[in-house]
């Protein structure tokens, strides 16, 4: 099958969704823990996040425009915190439900059973069951100007997990978190391991 520009076009809504949402393969899998500048809790699943740099760490997020109210990006720049929570394979169906519509005044961590903790002095709530949990600060945004979605920036405050999730080296073993992937709108994923390769090298050579 192939699908030109033309047929993305005139395909119905729903499916160019659904299309372009599962097309680009298995994304990350979060949590955003917010609060209000009166300290009401909001939590919104994102599949957007991705690494920026290291130095200074620095995570991005794309957050679809602001022409309809986003209770989570408003948050962010009326606080400047936030965080970012792993969605562990143990609750996924209650992390999914965090993705309806509620108002402004209900918080999702009541609406769907999580707790909230607050770790560091980040005013922005984590949640408490999650493995592998960031607390960033909000750093900038930049409109993608095509679509009028947002790139947030955060810069790195802490990060909390257990230390047998990390390597000697770092890395840091999301299987053994139990962290999910995401692809296209509501289907969750476990990751299996397929290798672990070491440095390469520009000698080796997979021709015949």
């Amino acid at each position: 099958m192939k699908i030109t520009r033309s047929d993305i076009e005139h395909l119905d809504k729903q499916a160019r969704v659904n299309l372009m949402n599962s097309i680009t393969g298995f994304k990350s899998a979060n949590l955003i823990g917010t609060a209000n500048t009166a300290g009401l809790s909001n939590l919104a699943v994102f599949s957007t996040v991705t690494h920026l740099g290291s130095n200074p760490p620095l995570i991005g997020m794309i957050t679809r425009p602001t022409s309809v109210p986003r209770h989570t990006y408003a948050n962010i720049i009326a606080t400047g915190q936030y965080t970012i929570n792993h969605i562990h394979q143990s609750y996924t169906e209650a992390a999914h439900q965090c993705s309806a519509k509620y108002d402004d005044v209900t918080s999702e961590f009541v609406a769907c059973g999580f707790e909230e903790e607050y770790l560091d002095g980040c005013t922005a709530p984590f949640v408490k069951a999650a493995t592998i949990k960031i607390g960033l600060q909000h750093k900038e945004t930049i409109e993608i100007k095509t679509n009028g979605t947002l790139l947030i920036v955060g810069e790195v405050l802490v990060i909390d997990t257990a230390a047998s999730v990390c390597d000697a080296e770092m890395n840091v073993d999301l299987i053994k978190a139990g962290t999910v992937a995401i692809s296209g709108l509501n289907n969750y994923h476990s990751a299996q391991l397929i290798e672990s390769y070491g440095k390469v090298s520009p000698d080796l050579n997979f021709s015949s």
